[in-house]
Formats: C-alpha cells, structure tokens, sequence
C-alpha cells in the first residue's frame, strides 16, 4: 500500500516539475532580454550630446562670421586702394581733371610790345587743380567766329593750374599792315575747340585782322607773340 502511494507522489512530482519547466521554458522563450526605456540613460549623457552639438553648431556660426568679416575687409581694401591712376610701382596717384574755362579766374590787359597785343592771364579757381593741355587757347573773334592762328611753330608744355600758378597766352589781334579789319571790345576765349563753357572778356576797342595767339606758358615774357 505505502509503495503504491510512495510511486503515485512520483509520478504526481514528476508531473509538477515538468509543469515547471515547461513553463519557465516558455517565459525565457517568449520574454526578450529586459527593455531599457530613455529614462533610463544618465541625464549627463544627454546633456553632454546637447552640449558637443551646441558647440559644434557655435564653431560653425564663428568661422562664417569671420569669412565673411574678411570678405569685407578685402572689399573695402580693393575699393580704398584701386583708386587713381597706377604709377608704375604699385602706388597710386590722384587723377587730375583736364580744366575747362569755368575752373579758371580769367584776367587780360593790354602790352605794348611787338606792336601791341593783349596778355590773358588764367589761375585755377579756389580748391580746384587742373590742367591746361599742350595745345593753342581757342580765342575767337566778333560774331562770325574767327580765331586765331598760332603764333609759335611747334605746340608748348601743358601747364598744371593751382594755388597761385598763373598761365599766360598773348594774342596779336592784327598781323597784316594794311587798315582793314574788324573793330571790337571782346575777345571769347576757350579750353579747346571742345570747352563747352566758353568765356567772353572785355579787352577795350581793338582791330583785328588775322589775329594770333602764342600756347600757354609760365612766364609772362614768354607770350610775347610775334607778327
């Protein structure tokens, strides 16, 4: 009897401990190895991330700001140095403006000499620099225009006007020895068949038959003009 009961608990403990098994099988089988939510990561990870990609971000902002500082560096190097004229060695030089008859302050009087003639003096006008061109002052006469011829062979040195330079030009407002000729009080003087503002100036009555004028130069007795 008691062997009988002693091998039906085997057989019922048997059963129980493959029940077990069986089922501690299935939970290794059917679980996965434990989650690990994002709360579970260390707050000093995710804030040292943040920070590397923050200062990574701050670099970046950094180096374009110096490229773009340089750019405008060199712009406005470019534009302050490419200014004027190159003077051979790298340098550069202003650029001086051609005159024209309103940068001038125009004077005249008249000399005796040669015959008589009349001196017209020009000085640049206050604050201005420029330059008188190596070609013959256009003086015209009366109304129909006539000018006057050179008085030299060749063409002189242009004169550069400023501060208290003075430039000088004689015209011999007759060359012929017979009694024709036109009476006037004015002669009209340019910069240039090209002056846009001509000046008209007041040299008292004179006669004028194929009139001359010397080139401009930097010494009164210089402009004495010939017949």
């Amino acid at each position: 009897m008691f062997g009988k009961r002693r091998k039906a608990f085997l057989v019922s403990a048997a059963l129980v401990g493959g029940t077990l098994l069986m089922t501690a099988c299935q939970d290794t089988e059917d679980g996965a190895a434990p989650s690990v939510s994002a709360t579970d990561v260390p707050a000093a990870d995710v804030s040292g991330a943040d920070a590397a990609g923050s200062d990574a971000s701050k670099g970046a902002d950094k180096g374009t700001e110096q490229g773009a500082d340089k750019g405008s560096d060199a712009k406005d190097g470019g534009s302050a140095e490419g200014s004027g004229a190159d003077a051979g060695d790298g340098t550069k030089v202003p650029v001086q403006q051609a005159c024209g008859a309103n940068d001038i302050s125009w004077s005249t009087r008249s000399e005796s000499q040669a015959g008589g003639y009349i001196l017209i003096m020009a000085k640049a006008k206050q604050g201005i620099t420029c330059i008188l061109p190596a070609a013959l002052p256009t003086v015209a006469f009366g109304s129909d225009g006539t000018e006057a011829g050179p008085a030299e062979q060749s063409v002189g040195d242009a004169v550069t006007l400023s501060g208290g330079t003075t430039a000088y030009a004689g015209v011999n407002p007759k060359t012929t020895d017979t009694d024709g000729g036109k009476e006037l009080d004015s002669i009209i003087v340019g910069v240039g068949n090209e002056d846009p503002d001509p000046v008209s100036l007041e040299v008292g009555t004179i006669t004028v038959d194929k009139p001359v004028v010397t080139n401009w130069h930097t010494a009164p007795a210089d402009a004495v003009p010939s017949a």
